[in-house]
């Protein structure tokens, strides 16, 4: 996803209110604005990026997961657009994507393509990247672990798409996890976080370490003090804020906030989540995190909002309640100026014998200025 800037979020002062009145009354709401976007012409289960311009959406056609499908979504005139689609195998199990620049790199277990929307034209990839957490560098994507079906990797790969190779990473000091690993890319260095606990929930012995940062230029790992206290059972998400690694509803009530300084090499605790979010989306808009969608840990708390957290004031505010339907799993993007969220599904009643709904519709928050 492209930067995200200019979101502006308001905390409320009260004089002579004690804190624990002004805690009780919850978090502060963002001002701004939500307006629904035309409906795309049919709903993907698959990966996204954000071009600068236009939403990029490729995956299978849900529930069958028969064929390769693709649409963009363009902003500016509110409109979607039918990509033609590559030739992909019979089944896939999903793709994991990162922009280039110039081209949608899109990564699955069985089939890999990459995309260029200036001229429209799909090229296929020799071979997939590990798919528990990939990155682009500016140079290569990076892609370490994951797994599938309880077996967990701790090895990974580089593709450089200017010279179409691909290379192998240096052997990492971490632990495996049955979780997907989590990180950013500061610019310099791929930091992963993992749960340390194994596909059976039985912790990895301590020589094994839950935290490591990788740099490409040097082809070297160094081992990173793992996340305090509470761990990652509930493993969160991460961004990079240009300082800091910014580590969001993790810990075993998926409320837990920290930050690691990759310079001093330690890590800070930071005011918790109003609510628990699991499998969230955090995006850093270039001046605060951005928290949307998830499985909520407080049933008292509607999904269909998000937050916001500003690392000056280690402050957290409520994003205003969508007018899209609960869901989960939908599409998150930033278009500089409003924060865009597509797609998603709802699933079946409880007993129910009816197939899970999915969504080809959207909405997107414009902050006020």
């Amino acid at each position: 996803m492209a930067g995200l800037r200019k979101l502006c979020a308001f905390v409320v002062v009260v004089v002579g209110v004690p804190a624990a009145a002004l805690a009780a009354s919850g978090p502060s709401t963002v001002s701004g604005s939500w307006r629904e976007l035309h409906a795309a012409p049919f709903a993907v289960d698959g990966t996204s990026v954000w071009t600068g311009t236009r939403l990029i959406v490729f995956g299978r056609r849900p529930l069958t997961h028969s064929a390769d499908v693709a649409e963009a979504y363009d902003p500016a005139r509110d409109a979607w657009s039918r990509l033609s689609p590559p030739a992909g195998p019979r089944y896939s199990p999903g793709y994991r994507a990162v922009w280039t620049g110039k081209e949608m790199l899109a990564f699955g277990g069985f089939h890999s393509v990459a995309f260029n929307p200036t001229t429209g034209r799909w090229r296929e990839l020799r071979r997939p990247l590990r798919d528990g957490i990939i990155v682009w560098t500016g140079v290569e994507a990076v892609g370490w672990g994951g797994g599938c079906c309880g077996d967990a990797f701790s090895d990974g790969a580089a593709y450089n798409p200017a010279t179409g190779r691909y290379r192998k990473l240096a052997r990492s000091p971490l632990a495996l996890s049955s979780q997907r690993p989590m990180g950013a890319w500061t610019g310099r260095e791929l930091i992963v976080f993992v749960s340390g606990f194994d596909p059976d929930g039985r912790p990895y012995p301590a020589r094994l370490a839950r935290a490591a940062a990788y740099n490409p230029a040097t082809n070297t790992w160094r081992r990173l003090p793992p996340f305090p206290r509470a761990g990652l059972r509930f493993a969160g998400t991460a961004v990079w804020d240009g300082h800091d690694v910014l580590v969001v509803a993790a810990g075993t009530n998926a409320r837990s906030t920290r930050a690691y300084d990759p310079a001093a090499n330690r890590w800070r605790r930071l005011r918790s989540l109003p609510a628990g979010r699991i499998g969230a989306t955090a995006v850093w808009t270039g001046e605060r995190v951005l928290l949307w969608g998830g499985e909520n840990r407080n049933a008292s708390t509607d999904p269909r909002n998000g937050f916001a957290y500003d690392p000056r004031t280690d402050r957290w505010s409520s994003i205003p309640r969508t007018p899209l339907s609960r869901r989960s799993g939908s599409v998150v993007a930033w278009t500089e100026r409003s924060l865009i969220v597509w797609g998603g599904v709802t699933p079946a009643p409880v007993g129910s014998r009816s197939a899970p709904t999915y969504h080809r519709d959207g909405a997107a928050f414009t902050p006020a200025s």
